[in-house]
């Protein structure tokens, strides 16, 4: 039995980033020789342990065999006589498939540490064809690794792959969990622009696909493109560390300007309810968490009005304090406040300017909770005047604030 630390936790050591798991494949071994250790096997498909001091992964050396389409259709041969070097070939990028026995000795096949050194994201071996999440694999990768580039010769695999229509076999659940996992990275825009490049952003996300070469007016983007604005936007939702709701939120803030009627551009009248229209069957299509969803919701449909919250009359703020929620859940709508944060410094020559809309509110919606609705019931005789009566004192409320 030979035991080797293989993939991320190699990469992220030779890259000098912390370590967070540690994985390990273990050769020359059965199940039942890891049982007698006091492994506890976990794995569905194929042999994986935890080790019972640690809780880490140890999985058996294996070989996999491609049956049927996407990412599930594979069979996987484990045996005492599957090599290292068998093993190693069937993973995804090279940067990913070294592997480090107990004698310290680097292990590694496919070059990983010189692509690391190039910092070059490079498939191992055409294999890689045979499973369509790692095309999500690599767009994350590309975000979270924002100075490496896509080899040629994998990117050209990857618009293969998408043409031959293997993307159109992916789940929804693991769809999302890759593009959620890509929104947390460093610069999240380039796991889009990377799907873009291969064909998969226009299968995925078509509403999002759409954006590229939509334009704005310059006088308020001086960027114009209406997709680079939105990859400012998250990039910028990562910048301020704002959370995946946010950051979700900001990504898909801006799609009815996809369905702007030509005749009206660079103009993009109504687009708020247009983006909320779209947003709907993309969250049931990729079964979006409910935090998420409701949160771009109201993002697509406020941003618009949050931005510029100075001009509007106190009974329009308090409108969307209310149709917000705001005043039973302040984190969320801090959350709200975030991504549309996001949007307004996601603009060219934008970056560093002060979103002053943000304190604007915050000092409204004190306004509002400062306002004793439990003490205007009960002076109030007339029951059906209390909502109109606590609505009143609201409104005076940030009557005097705006004044």
């Amino acid at each position: 039995m030979q035991i080797y630390c293989v993939g991320g936790a190699l990469r992220d050591e030779l890259l000098g980033l912390p370590v967070q798991d540690r994985d390990w494949v273990v050769v020359g071994a059965t199940p039942e020789a890891m049982a007698a250790r006091g492994f506890k096997p976990v794995g569905r498909d194929f042999p994986v342990f935890l080790h019972p001091q640690t809780h880490e992964e140890y999985a058996l050396a294996r070989t996999e065999r491609k049956t049927a389409p996407g990412y599930a259709g594979f069979v996987f041969h484990t045996s005492t006589d599957v090599t290292l070097e068998e093993d190693l070939i069937r993973r995804d990028l090279t940067i990913n498939a070294m592997a480090r026995g107990e004698d310290g000795v680097l292990v590694d096949p496919h070059n990983g540490r010189a692509d690391l050194e190039r910092k070059l994201l490079r498939h191992v071996s055409p294999a890689f064809a045979e499973d369509p999440v790692r095309i999500l694999r690599l767009a994350r990768f590309a975000a979270r690794f924002a100075d490496f580039t896509v080899a040629p010769e994998t990117l050209g695999l990857m618009q293969a792959m998408v043409a031959q229509g293997e993307v159109d076999a992916l789940v929804a659940e693991r769809v999302w969990q890759e593009l959620a996992r890509g929104l947390m990275e460093e610069k999240p825009s380039r796991m889009f622009e990377t799907l873009r490049a291969c064909g998969a952003l226009a299968k995925l996300l078509p509403e999002l696909d759409r954006l590229w070469g939509v334009p704005q007016r310059a006088e308020y983007h001086p960027e114009i493109d209406t997709g680079v604005h939105v990859m400012m936007v998250i990039d910028m939702a990562a910048r301020l560390r704002l959370s995946l709701p946010a950051r979700f939120a900001a990504l898909v803030h801006d799609l009815g300007k996809g369905t702007t009627p030509a005749d009206i551009l660079p103009r993009h009248i109504g687009h708020e309810q247009r983006s909320v229209t779209l947003l709907e069957p993309i969250c049931e299509r990729l079964r979006v968490p409910a935090d998420c969803r409701d949160a771009a919701r109201l993002v697509a449909r406020f941003h618009g009005d949050i931005g510029k919250v100075a001009e509007l009359r106190p009974d329009t703020q308090l409108k969307i304090l209310e149709r917000c929620d705001a005043l039973r859940r302040p984190a969320r709508f801090e959350e709200i406040l975030g991504a549309c944060e996001a949007d307004y410094r996601g603009r060219l020559g934008y970056t560093e300017r002060p979103f002053t809309a943000v304190e604007h509110w915050r000092t409204a919606l004190a306004a509002v909770q400062s306002i004793d609705a439990g003490a205007i019931a009960q002076t109030c005789e007339d029951k059906a005047q209390i909502p109109i009566r606590i609505q009143k004192a609201r409104i005076r409320a940030l009557t005097a604030v705006k004044a």
